[in-house]
């Protein structure tokens, strides 16, 4: 009976599984059930035990020698190679190994593919990217990088590395997500490497204001436009101390030409383009041998990006004879980004400076197929876009339509208020010929052993610009703003411009040697947290996005260190204190008159006057002062703020308003337009603060951690395979810069000593991008209370000062 019973459930489960899949019974967005329940090959393949990773010896296609990986007690991969190529091929194998369906999501997305895999509502998103022309730029780096040595050697590796993991696949060993949606790895390539770059950029230098600054200088009109938005914090502590003096002479611009402003009146409407993150930021620093206790420089970089589940950063050490480096890679790129090695360590920041501009085109023929430009006309160029759909019986054609600045992000049949807006993004342009570019830079840092050798590193690097800092064991300190930067006008770019007129364009790039830089400055540390580069006596214009608080309080707070140990800057890494409430609480606090107040407000009062600005996740007051702070702003500039169901405007900087209040609290700005008495800033305080007060007393106040919702998400937003509302301290504009899902995507302490390289670090995350690994998110809880890992940094293959928890040998197939 028994023997029957296990027959008919075998029946059973047979017939279920031909039936679910062939019919899928949830629609398009869930995959055949049959495949992805099937016990051995569907989802149940993908578990792993909590002990389960085997030595291993593999024989691969590619290898000229012998490789050894080393995994420690987090699987962290240690690679030994006799040479560059080697040590290339094995990254790229061992990440595809970990990382493989997150490399191909990153990239189709950025290259407009998802439609291919998830149907029709990735189309729009498809055509985004398409129109915007970031296939093509990536297609021209490809060809510049080609031709350097260093570039291609490196790159080409690394793909073959990749092809050779997916190349041994079967089925069973797909990544789980790829069981999850219904299909399969494809082979990797050097374009999609290269879009890895582009997808790094469209995220952090592609920001732009021009459409909102535009309208809303046409909203407010000239004179109280520049009131409201001045482009320069008096209070700003910038990245480059002003001790730097500027010793060069500049090369100047051309004088602005008068033009027509007709083409560019009226308000242009919503410009339906996601923009990228507000406020992506991070903080980096060196501080020299002077202010340390063990007279060694340290270095300290916590990059603020989105945080995902597989994380952004890959963990790696890579050895061969011409370096022994330790760091993150971006799953998709070769090399170390952000590491050390034996003598130096390096680390990034992103810059902010605005690098894409927008140009109103003069059509020329109603066909719009010329347009106007220098009293004649110019032909635009047309790229077929073809976008396959899942579901599709047919792809879907476009033709993208570039003009000289760039390509017309919406085309003229879409009716979209950007038809007639060229983009003239940096990233976009070819790169001029040199010897090596981005990738190189990365590959030079990791053998770097000076400050020359750093110097050297990052002439090759353009775009998106970063804010270099590093550190040597021979006691040199430095930071550079580093990359490609046009020469402006004043103010342009600020606002659409006229594109019929050659005058509107960048007038050439600043020269490398001209670039903000410094090293070893009297102050004993340099630091950058996305903050301006220079004071105002840096004689180029340049505009932008940057942070007014995070920098100041980073430069406040190593001025007053001395005897500086790693723990030191480990809780400077982790402090959840915000000038900007440190600054803003007073103010409104002054503000506020307290004989209107009933006692059940004062108690609310009482509260606050007691908060030390910390962000603590358990603690209420931030929530309760966030509240007070962000009403008192939307009744303070409702003039701006109605516009924005209709048309994009800007917000008016928090430095600007935390300025009026303090010095010009009867501002006209501070009438609340929906009454018909005229209100100083004093009464909008007083009717934010009571809001505030009768929204706690029927809802009791949240905690800081409920409000801010800090978590670290599945890239498919999988709730399963996410961690939210996370237990940890901080704000956007504390230097643990954690919002929502964006904060510290990796947390790395430097000591270097003179005997030897200390360093300590930790992601939310894990090595393993497979959500049925122990190792796929086993880093998120420690990340989150502040904790590090000190850092394996292996002297060599036999190197057992640690353990070592499985070692994979490959060699050369047939050898």
């Amino acid at each position: 009976m028994r023997f029957l019973t296990l027959g008919l459930l075998t029946l059973f489960s047979v017939g279920l599984l031909w039936v679910l899949d062939t019919h899928n019974p949830f629609g398009s967005p869930v995959p055949a059930m049959g495949r992805l329940l099937n016990p051995v090959t569907g989802f149940w393949a993908n578990a792993e035990a909590q002990l389960g990773f085997p030595d291993q010896q593999l024989q691969l296609s590619g290898l000229n020698n012998p490789v050894k990986l080393v995994f420690d007690e987090r699987r962290v991969p240690h690679i030994f190679a006799d040479n560059t190529e080697d040590a290339f091929f094995a990254q790229g194998y061992i990440t595809a190994y970990n990382r493989l369906w997150q490399m191909d999501m990153s990239t189709r997305k950025v290259s407009g593919r998802l439609a291919e895999v998830v149907g029709e509502r990735a189309l729009a998103s498809d055509l985004l990217q398409r129109r915007k022309g970031i296939v093509k730029a990536a297609e021209n780096m490809l060809k510049a990088w080609e031709n350097s040595p260093e570039d291609s050697k490196a790159l080409h590796a690394y793909v073959a590395g990749v092809n050779a993991y997916i190349s041994a696949l079967k089925p069973a060993q797909y990544p789980l997500e790829y069981k999850l949606m219904g299909f399969k790895p494809e082979p990797w390539s050097a374009l999609r490497s290269v879009l890895f770059i582009k997808a790094m950029a469209e995220d952090l230098c592609a920001r732009n204001e021009d459409l909102a600054a535009t309208n809303t200088r046409t909203i407010l009109g000239e004179e109280r436009f520049k009131d409201l938005f001045p482009e320069y914090n008096p209070k700003q502590s910038p990245i480059i101390p002003s001790e730097v003096k500027w010793n060069f002479a500049p090369v100047k611009p051309q004088p602005r030409v008068e033009v027509a402003e007709s083409i560019l009146s009226g308000l242009f409407p919503d410009q339906n383009i996601p923009q990228p993150f507000e406020g992506i930021g991070s903080n980096n620093w060196a501080v020299g041998a002077q202010k340390t206790l063990n007279g060694n420089p340290i270095l300290c970089n916590d990059p603020h990006l989105g945080l995902t589940l597989p994380s952004i950063w890959f963990e790696i050490q890579m050895q061969c004879p011409d370096f022994n480096a330790y760091g993150v890679s971006l799953p998709g790129l070769p090399g170390i980004a952000i590491g050390f090695n034996d003598n130096v360590a390096w680390g990034e920041t992103n810059v902010g400076q605005d690098v894409l501009d927008w140009y109103a085109i003069k059509w020329a023929d109603q066909e719009k197929q010329s347009y106007h430009f220098d009293g004649g006309t110019r032909q635009v160029e047309q790229r077929e876009e073809i976008i396959q759909v899942k579901g599709r019986k047919e792809p879907v054609k476009i033709q993208v339509k570039y003009t000289h600045w760039g390509p017309l992000v919406f085309g003229d049949s879409t009716n979209s208020p950007y038809y007639s807006l060229a983009m003239h993004w940096l990233p976009s342009e070819g790169p001029d010929k040199r010897d090596h570019y981005e990738l190189a830079s990365f590959i030079r840092l990791m053998k770097a052993k000076n400050y020359a050798d750093y110097d050297a590193a990052l002439t090759g690097y353009d775009a998106p610009a970063q804010n270099f800092v590093f550190a040597a064991r021979d006691g040199d300190i430095a930071l550079k703003v580093n990359g490609k930067f046009p020469i402006k006008r004043k103010e342009q770019g600020r606002f659409i411009q006229d594109g019929s007129l050659s005058n509107n364009a960048w007038q050439g790039y600043i020269p490398r040697e001209q670039i903000p830089q410094v090293r070893n400055p009297s102050r004993g540390f340099v630091a950058s947290a996305n903050q301006h580069s220079t004071d105002e006596t840096y004689p180029y214009y340049y505009n932008g996005g940057f942070d007014d608080y995070r920098g100041r309080f980073i430069n406040r707070s190593l001025e007053a260190m001395d005897s500086i140990t790693v723990k030191d800057l480990m809780a400077l890494q982790n402090n959840p204190h915000s000038l900007q409430a440190e600054e803003a609480l007073p103010l409104l606090l002054k503000l506020l008159p307290r004989d209107q107040l009933k006692e059940s407000e004062k108690a609310v009062l009482k509260k606050l006057e007691k908060w030390d600005g910390n962000y603590q996740y358990q603690k209420t007051e931030p929530a309760i002062f966030q509240a007070w702070f962000d009403s008192t702003y939307v009744m303070s500039f409702d003039e701006i703020i109605r516009w924005r169901d209709s048309v994009e405007v800007l917000n008016v900087e928090s430095w600007r308003y935390l300025d009026l209040l303090d010095k010009t609290p009867n501002h006209a700005i501070f009438d609340w337009q929906k009454t018909k008495k005229t209100e100083t800033a004093a009464d909008l305080v007083l009717s934010a603060f009571q809001k505030v007060c009768k929204d706690l007393s029927k809802t009791p106040a949240q905690t800081w951690r409920t409000l801010n919702n800090a978590s670290v998400n599945h890239l498919a937003r999988i709730p399963a395979f996410s961690h939210t509302n996370l237990p940890i301290s901080g704000y956007a504009q504390a230097p643990n810069a954690i919002r929502n899902g964006h904060g510290p995507s990796w947390r790395m302490v430097v000591e270097l000593g003179k005997d030897e390289v200390k360093a300590w670090g930790v992601y939310p995350g894990g090595s393993s991008g497979n959500p049925g690994s122990p190792f796929y998110d086993h880093m998120v809880d420690q990340w989150a209370k502040g904790e590090y890992n000190e850092l394996f940094f292996m002297r060599n293959a036999q190197d057992t000062r640690k353990a070592q928890k499985s070692v994979w040998s490959f060699s050369p197939k047939g050898r």
